[in-house]
């Protein structure tokens, strides 16, 4: 018997449709969605982050950032749902109890953050930088103004520094540290932008009165 063309439709969607953490099956287009939305916390992209390199409990990570356990849990189990997270063995924890370690997958290097991406990752780092002391907080911070051409350069530069960095894996015996770079634009004109805006706002304001 032939397919109906709806019938057809939906074993192609069922193709596209796959299981993510949790048991959850989706299809691309919605697990973008919701790997968005789990993103869209600097609570979680702190979870993530501790757990890049080692497997952490609840129990740890709730300790490591002052949540309580039953709030961690919620959120762990978001990051799981949305592919983050993956759950390693059982291991036994303080007093013999049985504990579940979570390990960053790497998925949300390659997920989009959504429209206020820019927004969460200065808030992540703000609430990174309490606590740690002044002194330990190396930056650079600089004016630049740059055409088209080198502002591509730069970001492409920096990034493929970070790339490097990132692909030789963690030093056995290496310290944590958190890396930013940050470029966005100046509220400082070129002369004839100057003239330019200060013209456009002359006008809405009416000729000058004569001396």
């Amino acid at each position: 018997m032939p397919i109906s063309v709806r019938g057809q439709i939906e074993f192609c969607q069922s193709l596209r449709r796959v299981t993510y953490g949790g048991g959850v099956e989706r299809d691309e287009q919605q697990q973008a969605e919701f790997a968005a939305r789990a993103l869209n916390s600097p609570l979680r992209l702190r979870i993530l982050r501790l757990c890049g390199f080692d497997a952490r409990t609840n129990k740890e990570l709730a300790e490591l950032l002052d949540v309580n356990p039953g709030t961690m849990l919620h959120h762990v189990r978001t990051l799981v749902e949305a592919g983050m997270l993956a759950p390693e063995p059982e291991r036994a924890g303080r007093r013999g109890a049985r504990e579940v370690p979570y390990k960053a997958t790497g998925l949300s290097w390659r997920t989009s953050l959504g429209e206020n991406q820019s927004v969460v990752l200065i808030e992540t780092m703000r609430q990174q930088l309490e606590g740690v002391d002044p002194a330990d907080v190396r930056f650079t911070w600089l004016g630049l103004r740059l055409n088209a051409e080198h502002k591509a350069e730069l970001d492409r530069r920096v990034f493929e520094l970070a790339i490097e960095f990132k692909e030789r894996g963690p030093d056995p015996d290496g310290d944590a540290y958190s890396f930013v770079a940050v470029t966005h634009p100046d509220l400082n004109p070129r002369p004839d932008q100057l003239a330019q805006r200060i013209g456009v706002t002359g006008d809405q304001a009416g000729p000058a009165p004569a001396p």
